[in-house]
C-alpha cells in the first residue's frame, strides 16, 4: 500500500488550483448527477475536497444523511464550513483505506459517492476500498463516480495521457501521492458485483461521470 498522500497543504487553494486548470468542468462534473442522488437517504461519501460539491447535495435533499470520509483534517474543516447549519453529515478524519465498516455505524448506505478520487487509489488498494464499500453499502445501492480518463479517440488521446501524466507528477511533488497511473476502475468494480448503468464524458472525454448500481446476489 503507498503512504498516504498529504493534502492538507492543498486545502487553502484547492478551488483556486482547479479552477485555473480546468475551470468550471471538474464541479460540473460533480454536479452531473445530483438530481438521481436525491432519491436516496444514506450517503457515503469519500474524498469530496472542499466540500462544494456535498454543501449543495445538502441544499437540494437535506433529508439525506450523509456521512463523508476524507484523510485531510484541513479539507473536512472547509467542508464543514461550507455545509447548512445543523446539516445531517457525520464528518470521519481517517484514511478510507484504513477505515473499517465497524466505523459506520449509519449503514447501510444506498448512496457511494467518490468524485476525483479512485485516480488517487492503485489497483490493490482499489480492492481495498471495493471490500469495504460492500460490506458497508446496501444489496441495491448507487454508486456515482467522477473522474479523469484518457481519451478514446486521437489526437484527444495522445494530448489527454499527457495531461494525466503530468497531474499526477503535480500530485506527487505536492501531496506526496504515489500512484502514476489511473487505476482500471471499472473492471475493478464489475468484479466486486458493480454494474455500470451510464457513462458520460466531458473535455472530450478527459473527464468522466458514471453511475453504477450494485447487482443482487445470484440465487
Amino acid at each position: 500500500m503507498s503512504t498516504p498522500a498529504r493534502f492538507d497543504r492543498l486545502a487553502r487553494a484547492y478551488r483556486w488550483m482547479e479552477y485555473f486548470s480546468f475551470g468550471p468542468y471538474l464541479q460540473q462534473c460533480r454536479r452531473l448527477r445530483i438530481v438521481e442522488m436525491t432519491t436516496c437517504r444514506h450517503a457515503l461519501v469519500y474524498g469530496d475536497g472542499d466540500g462544494r460539491f456535498l454543501a449543495e447535495l445538502m441544499r437540494r435533499a437535506p433529508e439525506i444523511r450523509a456521512t463523508a470520509v476524507d484523510a485531510s483534517s484541513k479539507m473536512l474543516l472547509r467542508l464543514a464550513r461550507r455545509l447548512p447549519p445543523e446539516t445531517p453529515v457525520r464528518l470521519v478524519h481517517a484514511d478510507a483505506l484504513e477505515c473499517e465498516p465497524a466505523r459506520f455505524p449509519e449503514a447501510p448506505f444506498d448512496l457511494v459517492v467518490s468524485h476525483f478520487f479512485l485516480d488517487c487509489l492503485n489497483e490493490t488498494e482499489m480492492a481495498t476500498l471495493l471490500a469495504h464499500v460492500n460490506d458497508a453499502a446496501d444489496e441495491a445501492a448507487l454508486w456515482v463516480v467522477s473522474d479523469f480518463a484518457i481519451p478514446q479517440r486521437a489526437p484527444a488521446r495522445l494530448l489527454g495521457a499527457w495531461i494525466v501524466r503530468g497531474l499526477y507528477l503535480a500530485f506527487g511533488l505536492l501531496t506526496g501521492l504515489r500512484t502514476r497511473r489511473l487505476p482500471d476502475h471499472p473492471r475493478a468494480m464489475r468484479e466486486a458485483g458493480w454494474m455500470l448503468e451510464d457513462r458520460h464524458e466531458l473535455l472530450f472525454g478527459l473527464l468522466v461521470s458514471e453511475s453504477w448500481r450494485r447487482k443482487a446476489p445470484s440465487l
